[in-house]
């Protein structure tokens, strides 16, 4: 690492960032960037940092997690950006796993995940071993998507972004009370409210991986209606490139899968509460942003307010 502050000359310099939009860069990228230098330089961690990047789909995760990396060796530091979608089960383990969902989807919702080999991997890597983790090609299987091989990199820290990072689940009290009251359910149908109970159960196992993070950052819509249009658009380009996979139905019911298995009233705008201090889901949350229909990002604080009643627009 260069050992001083010099990230903003750092993106001064950089080229080829992709299509990340310059004030995601500067409102998030740089501040986490930041935030991982001075936990190697000063010693605030006793472990290799993992950094958890919760932003919902067609965010531009991925695109963000390239800018990051790229940034990052400007710096000298050895940043590695996966996405949690890596850590898939094999296809007839989600297949078993998700057997009627109501999205009818074989991927996405909590429960489709290896957290074990995940977790497995982080430990060896903080022993001090070199990071292994499978490669996942969501274009085979007919669009399921399956493992295809594996990657190995050398990394000092981490960034985990995914959709659901740091959701945390309720328990069948608090959700039995939240489904009687129906605040932020609207959207949802019968079959979609009987299954939230078996959601819930799947997420309570990504506790131990929200234990194993040292800190959240946001990635948060100024709507709930941004993903799909994100998402939606996001395909459209794929398939002008001759890239894209997924029929209109399998990328409504994916879209759906997201913001519907974890309905965002109950467990993304917690993320954003007042009690945000090791509660909740247990990894503090150190910054992040909103971003507007264009994905243009603004400072979390300054307009946490406005997103917070916005929240519940999940249509």
């Amino acid at each position: 690492m260069t050992g001083t502050d010099d990230w903003d000359g750092h993106l001064a310099r950089a080229a080829d960032l992709g299509p990340v939009h310059p004030t995601l860069l500067r409102h998030l990228a740089l501040p986490l960037l930041r935030q991982l230098e001075s936990s190697l330089r000063d010693g605030v961690v006793t472990r290799r940092p993992v950094l958890a990047l919760n932003g919902p789909v067609g965010a531009g995760k991925t695109s963000l997690g390239r800018a990051l990396e790229r940034l990052a060796a400007l710096g000298g530091l050895r940043l590695t950006v996966v996405s949690i979608d890596d850590l898939y089960l094999p296809a007839g383990e989600r297949r078993a796993r998700l057997a009627g969902n109501p999205f009818g989807v074989a991927r996405v919702p909590p429960g489709s995940h290896d957290l074990p080999l995940l977790l497995e991997a982080l430990a060896t890597w903080r022993a001090g071993g070199t990071l292994r983790l499978p490669r996942f090609d969501k274009t085979l299987a007919g669009g399921e998507g399956e493992r295809n091989g594996w990657r190995e990199v050398p990394a000092e820290a981490l960034v985990i972004e995914g959709w659901l990072m740091g959701c945390q689940a309720l328990g069948p009290q608090v959700l039995d009370e939240r489904l009687g009251s129906g605040a932020g359910l609207e959207e949802l149908g019968e079959s979609q409210r009987r299954w939230l109970p078996r959601w819930d159960r799947h997420l309570a196992a990504y506790g131990k991986l929200w234990a194993a993070c040292d800190g959240l950052w946001l990635l948060r819509p100024e709507r709930w209606s941004l993903p799909r249009r994100w998402r939606f658009q996001a395909e459209a380009r794929q398939r002008r490139a001759g890239g894209g996979w997924l029929n209109g139905r399998q990328l409504e019911a994916m879209v759906r899968a997201t913001l519907h298995s974890l309905p965002p009233a109950l467990y993304q705008d917690p993320l954003l509460g007042p009690s945000r201090s090791g509660i909740g889901s247990g990894i503090p949350l150190e910054g992040g942003v909103i971003l507007d229909g264009r994905r243009r990002a603004h400072p979390l604080g300054i307009q946490l307010s406005s997103a917070a009643s916005a929240s519940s627009a999940i249509g």
